[in-house]
């Protein structure tokens, strides 16, 4: 990627062997490598105060193996890694067919930080998408600004991150001459007490309940509200054929409510047809896909927009829960 660095901040790099399933760049005086090349690169930078080096900081690419590794390391931070955790519990079920990614952490196998960097797949507004975990605000904040992790010229996603970041971010992209505006802010809300679902009895006996196929992508598409587009129409049918998803059917075998995975296996998409609304589709789709998840080792949680005080009202009833400390943030760079 190709990040301008003031003379006054010059990087100067050398590489060392690395372990197997991860690549080496052989040349100290080129430009880092781009998404999708593999390496460990340990970086020198010279001191701002003389000509004394002031610190040697490494970043590592993790390979297929180290990605589920990563994921299981995650998780007793929930619920502020759930959104990486579920986007890396998600590529280790999607391998043959996952977007170009590249997951890199500051320490291995004790890390700090973790960045991910992946190519969406939207054609008609391509972006990276970029998430972070961090215990650590300082050692972030130095990744972010000294090492090529994000290429801070391209046009950059940012979802889902903690808000508690967003002044540093905004920070770093106004140093790089890059825009940036805020999206949407959200509640994370996972849930941990499934007995406070819906009964068993109450949901999947008393409706008829199913799961969306193929036929049903267009239907789905053409009531999200990022949808309506061969993109949105590309990005349900791989959520459908990869995740779990529950629908409720009339008597001709059509969905009239429905919930899916996203690819971060957050629930998303809920959505009732507006004739068949005051029913309780909408728990009883929650309680039996939150049930099926658990059963299959997925993580169970959601976002809802903070103005979203039905949806909000709906999962907080069946025992979802949120950290009160942690809003979750979306944001656009160089859009």
């Amino acid at each position: 990627m190709d990040v301008g660095v003031p003379e006054s901040r010059q990087i100067v790099g050398h590489v060392e062997p690395v372990t197997q399933g991860a690549f080496f760049w052989p040349n100290p005086t080129m430009r880092l490598p781009r998404l999708g090349h593999g390496c460990v690169i340990y970086l020198k930078r010279l001191s701002r105060y003389g000509n004394s080096l002031h610190s040697r900081l490494k970043m590592k690419i993790l390979n297929n193996h180290e990605i589920r590794i990563a994921a299981q390391l995650l998780v007793k931070h929930i619920p502020k890694s759930l959104k990486v955790y579920g986007f890396l519990f998600a590529l280790n079920r999607t391998e043959g067919s996952r977007p170009p990614t590249v997951i890199s952490v500051d320490a291995w196998p004790e890390l700090n930080v973790i960045v991910s960097r992946t190519q969406t797949e939207n054609k008609r507004d391509p972006k990276e998408r970029v998430l972070f975990f961090s215990k650590d605000e300082q050692i972030l904040s130095t990744i972010l600004k000294e090492h090529d992790v994000v290429d801070w010229t391209a046009s950059l996603s940012f979802a889902g991150i903690d808000n508690s970041y967003s002044p540093l971010l905004k920070d770093i992209s106004s140093q790089r001459g890059s825009s940036f505006r805020s999206l949407c802010h959200a509640h994370l809300l996972h849930l941990t007490d499934f007995d406070s679902l819906l009964p068993t009895e109450h949901s999947e006996d008393h409706f008829r309940i199913s799961s969306l196929n193929d036929s049903n992508v267009e239907l789905v598409n053409k009531t999200w509200k990022f949808g309506w587009d061969e993109d949105g129409g590309r990005h349900i049918k791989k959520m459908i054929g990869n995740f779990p998803s529950c629908c409720i059917v009339d008597d001709h075998g059509q969905p009239v409510s429905w919930i899916i995975l996203d690819d971060f296996c957050t629930m998303a998409m809920l959505h009732t047809l507006p004739a068949h609304r005051g029913k309780g589709y909408a728990k009883a789709l929650v309680s039996c896909l939150a049930r099926k998840l658990h059963a299959q080792g997925f993580p169970v949680y959601c976002f809802v927009e903070k103005e979203n005080a039905v949806s909000y009202k709906l999962f907080t009833d069946l025992g979802f829960v949120e950290d009160p400390s942690y809003r979750a943030a979306w944001w656009d760079c160089n859009f």
